[in-house]
């Protein structure tokens, strides 16, 4: 059985605990034994702890993100000696990228990082399928020694007492569903409108630096809404307004015409929850998928709706 540590920042908490649920086939094989910060028993020491898992740990995990940069402990000690022990092939380093940050440049950046391609998970259109990315690339990364018992029969084990094994034994069922406020649903739904705000500003804006003859404009008409528009030559392509709220009641709506006091709608999005956390969930009026059944992080929400925006200029 091969050791995963965690390294990560706590703000990225809800995400470990999503990537450990998508870890259970491994840990039900008998493959892995996780271990975090949270696992520190009161009274232990905690740095203490820390180093000498850190230090036993065959897989690391970097989860990273810029709080995780950001880090003192994180970047300076964990993920130093990480890289330590993965260039005196003591362990195996993994980055899994969680958010967007600047991580190119930083020691594990010469590593093969999960998710494929290095593309964070919040940028995937459904998490879901992100982590079970990170857990193929985990899998077949664990050292020979983890899996070469799965390979062959298996004797009857000797009971374990717990003196025997040193610790007490506990199950490790120990996850707790989350809930949610409707103050919490209303904070994620803020600012992933403003998120949307500033994707679609931005990406107007390179869209015309980079493409001759393309001119774009960007309007913030209040705090709840803002339109855009592309003109090719000239000659307007497409147009749309982005409101918070909508017919449907509490979402993020979409609409092809820019008029500010229209009250057309293409699109909606709502916050929804699952024991993972909170996310967007599209009502599916302009799609041609399943794009309605995924799971959208506020990253995958801003892109589903550029590309609305965007599609007609790429015919």
């Amino acid at each position: 059985m091969a050791t995963v540590f965690f390294s990560y920042s706590h703000k990225d908490e809800d995400l470990r605990d999503r990537l450990e649920t998508h870890l259970a086939m491994l840990k039900k094989q008998g493959l892995i034994d996780a271990w975090h910060d949270r696992r520190i028993k009161a009274g232990d020491e905690v740095d203490h702890s820390i180093d000498a898992n850190l230090n036993a740990a065959d897989v690391i995990l970097l989860l990273v993100s810029a709080d995780f940069l950001a880090s003192s402990y994180c970047y300076d000690v964990e993920m130093q000696r990480a890289m330590q022990r993965h260039e005196a092939r003591e362990a195996r380093v993994i980055p899994v990228i969680l958010r967007h940050c600047d991580w190119h440049s930083a020691p594990f950046g010469k590593l093969l990082a999960a998710p494929k391609d290095g593309k964070p998970i919040k940028a995937w259109s459904d998490v879901d399928e992100a982590f079970l990315d990170v857990v193929k690339q985990i899998r077949a990364a664990l050292p020979a020694k983890a899996t070469a018992n799965t390979n062959a029969p298996k004797a009857s084990p000797a009971p374990t007492s717990a003196a025997v094994s040193g610790a007490k034994p506990r199950s490790s069922n120990l996850r707790l569903k989350k809930t949610f406020t409707e103050a919490d649903r209303d904070r994620f739904l803020h600012e992933s409108f403003d998120f949307l705000a500033e994707f679609f500003e931005t990406s107007l804006t390179e869209l015309a630096e980079r493409n001759d003859g393309i001119e774009v404009n960007y309007r913030r008409i209040d705090s709840d809404r803002f339109t855009a528009v592309v003109y090719k030559n000239g000659k307007a392509i497409g147009r749309c307004k982005i409101s918070f709220g909508g017919a449907f009641g509490r979402g993020i709506s979409f609409s092809h015409n820019d008029q500010a006091s229209d009250g057309s709608m293409n699109e909606s999005l709502s916050v929804e929850a699952d024991d993972g956390g909170l996310f967007l969930k599209a009502l599916g009026l302009a799609s041609y998928g399943s794009v309605e059944d995924r799971k959208l992080s506020q990253e995958a929400a801003a892109e589903y709706y550029w590309s609305l925006f965007i599609e007609p200029l790429q015919r």
